[in-house]
């Protein structure tokens, strides 16, 4: 007899939203646990939970049934947790000798031919989001809706929102890097909106 982690995942690779959510409550805890545990900071690791079930949804065909799924999980937590540290002390290391440098942080991008820039980049990234993560973008982020609002507003489960947010912001942070040489940009822009 398979075990329920076994039986969910079979039903996963069927594109069953019920089974990815019956995942997610199950584990969404103790791998925040596990990643708050490494970034140390709850916003970067809300974000990197959503990252985490996206990836699940993204590679359920490849997940075998027998399997670990708790461990597959926290395998992609612990990976993304210290990819999330390493760009966090580059991130820093980068501003040091930026700040360094460049006393009068002239090079930081503050004119507002340079805001408008951005402003235009964020919106040509939201504009090529589907409908859906479109909507949950500007709700979620742009208009500081709750997940739970964002829910009840399109009629569909808060994980909904959350998955389609995190995919977003994957499909927003590989637009705006394709579309800008200047790294500091990329972060600032970034930022901003998360």
């Amino acid at each position: 007899m398979r075990n329920q982690d076994a039986e969910l995942i079979l039903r996963l690779q069927k594109s069953q939203v019920e089974a990815f959510d019956e995942l997610y409550w199950k584990y969404h805890e103790p791998v925040y646990r596990n990643i708050l545990k490494f970034t140390k900071n709850p916003d970067a690791a809300d974000d990197l939970l959503q990252e985490v079930f996206v990836r699940l949804w993204e590679k359920r065909f490849t997940i075998d049934e027998d399997q670990s799924v708790g461990g597959w999980l926290f395998v992609v937590s612990y990976n993304l947790s210290i990819n999330y540290s390493r760009k966090k002390l580059r991130e820093q290391t980068a501003h040091k000798k930026l700040i360094g440098t460049d006393p009068d942080h002239s090079l930081l991008p503050v004119g507002p031919g340079q805001y408008d820039e951005q402003y235009r980049l964020l919106q040509q990234a939201i504009e090529q989001l589907s409908p859906q993560k479109k909507r949950i973008v500007t709700l979620c982020k742009l208009e500081g809706k709750t997940y739970e609002e964002a829910a009840g507003e399109l009629n569909i489960s808060r994980n909904t929102v959350k998955e389609h947010l995190s995919a977003a912001m994957v499909n927003l942070h590989e637009y705006v890097r394709k579309h800008t040489s200047h790294a500091l940009v990329i972060v600032l822009l970034l930022r901003a909106l998360f």
